[in-house]
């Protein structure tokens, strides 16, 4: 990995000496507890759906109502959602960039209520269809946009943890998903995949009760010249409202600069992406981050675990909904190079069991499939927003979020459409195509990611820029330490 860029070292020492953990702090424990269910639960939707689809796989009812699905109607049934998603990418970085963060995740979640409720109550493939990809189109704008807020909301020695709970509350959808089909099994109706879908609308439902109780990100508010909100924001909920307290004002000042130093030289509009060759390497990196992030062979455990079961002679469906519900619950539990070799270890197992057919390699794949699940989670599920959201500068982070989610959704519906395909055909040996691609992961990684640890979200604006702009940022930051906190609450745009 590269370097890390030079750093001027003020906000980490402020941060580093601040010793009052953020429990004990009430205004910072009151925007944390907000932020759990209206950023934090929307990876909750995307893993209630991908656990409840794999659970439908296995109920009698939902296979009647759509004629037993398999093979590439398999594929579409599941690779809607994503369809879905990849149509709403030409307009998240508009909708969150011009309303701002909250009210991005609010319509995002207002659509996917809707297309929650009209899968519930589908009365034909079409009808199903639809919904999916309506509760797709939802989904992006919730993500893109709760991302960027968690990393430009949350105090500076927090952002890292918070980041890496956003991906992590897939595991929590994913695992209430998938008890909810193991209890649905037994309605002997079409309920019995009915009230899982309509059940799909509670994260939304959440995130719309509690968009207010948090405020907007203060970095948003800048740049539509709001400032003096955005230092009140700064100042009540990163120093508990104590307007002497010097880390507010040089995150200010650190903020308010980079954004007129971003802005002076940016081109509008998707051309961002593009327009420098350090805006070309982030994008290389969003965009191969979002293949590696969706095309690891996670899909083959998240939406197709019943054929696998199926395969290695496990057919009852109340043994494969526990089953899911099982490796939901591994998954949240909690590593690349780990992943690895586990992914090849699991390939070896099933070969294994297809050739022998006996029982305990069939076992051994299960173990494999187990073990995966930390495995990704360390590797990716932590980390991927984390590094997404401090690798982008603030005018074009929705973008190049976006960016990622077309790649990752593009990668999801290519396997969603191909894995069930490959299983049927290939069998253990399609496996095999996951275990090369998460070698070129290892090797792609190590040679062309940087490393962003330790830095505020400011000083990595510039991190592929030359050491000309970071040292004046570092200037700016050192000015604002200097002068009288009292002058620059007075007079906050002009001193900063």
């Amino acid at each position: 990995m590269s370097p890390l860029p030079p750093s001027n070292g003020i906000v980490e020492a402020l941060v580093t000496g601040d010793k009052i953990p953020w429990y004990l702090k009430p205004n910072l424990r009151r925007l944390y507890l907000c932020l759990v269910p209206f950023c934090l639960f929307i990876e909750s939707t995307s893993g209630f759906d991908s656990s409840m689809m794999n659970g439908m796989q296995a109920l009698k009812f939902w296979k009647d109502y759509f004629g037993h699905p398999k093979g590439g109607q398999l594929g579409l049934l599941v690779a809607c959602y994503n369809l879905g998603a990849l149509s709403s990418i030409p307009f998240i970085s508009i909708v969150s960039d011009h309303v701002g963060r909250r009210w991005s995740i609010v319509f995002g979640s207002v659509v996917m209520m809707v297309g929650s409720v009209m899968q519930g109550l589908s009365i034909n493939l079409a009808m199903f269809v639809f919904s999916r990809i309506l509760l797709g189109h939802g989904i992006v704008y919730a993500i893109v946009a709760g991302a960027a807020l968690l990393g430009e909301l949350g105090h500076p020695k927090e952002r890292a943890f918070l980041g890496s709970m956003f991906n992590a509350f897939y595991g929590v959808g994913a695992v209430v998903g998938a008890g909810i089909v193991v209890r649905t099994l037994s309605i002997p109706n079409d309920w019995s995949w009915r009230l899982p879908s309509l059940l799909q609308s509670l994260p939304s439902v959440v995130q719309i009760a509690f968009a207010f109780t948090v405020p907007e990100s203060p970095r948003w508010l800048i740049s539509k010249d709001r400032s003096e909100e955005a230092l009140q924001i700064l100042i009540k909920y990163h120093a508990e409202g104590d307007a002497s307290a010097e880390l507010p004002h040089v995150e200010f000042a650190e903020i308010k600069n980079a954004l007129e130093m971003e802005n002076e030289s940016r081109r509008r509009g998707w051309a961002e992406l593009f327009q420098t060759a350090g805006m070309r390497r982030r994008s290389l990196i969003a965009a191969m981050l979002g293949l590696f992030v969706q095309f690891s062979g996670n899909n083959l455990i998240s939406q197709y675990l019943v054929p696998i079961l199926n395969k290695i002679g496990i057919k009852d469906s109340h043994t494969q909904v526990r089953y899911n519900v099982g490796t939901q619950a591994w998954s949240l539990l909690i590593c690349l190079v780990m992943a690895v070799c586990v992914y090849t270890a699991w390939t070896i197992a099933q070969a294994r069991n297809r050739i022998t057919g006996t029982k305990a390699s069939g076992y051994a794949v299960l173990v494999m499939i187990f073990m995966y699940s930390p495995a990704y989670a360390i590797a990716y599920n932590a980390l991927t927003y984390v590094y997404l959201v401090e690798l982008f500068p603030y005018y074009v982070r929705t973008k190049g979020l976006s960016w990622f989610q077309l790649f990752g959704r593009s990668a999801v519906m290519f396997g969603s459409f191909v894995n069930p395909i490959g299983l049927e055909n290939a069998d253990w040996k399609y496996l095999l195509v996951y275990v090369c691609w998460l070698c070129f992961e290892v090797v792609f990684i190590w040679f062309i990611f940087p490393e962003t640890y330790g830095r505020t979200l400011e000083e990595l604006t510039f991190l592929f820029e030359g050491e000309e702009k970071q040292n004046e940022l570092a200037g700016i930051a050192q000015k604002a330490l200097e002068t009288p906190v009292t002058e620059i609450h007075e007079h906050p745009e002009k001193k900063a």
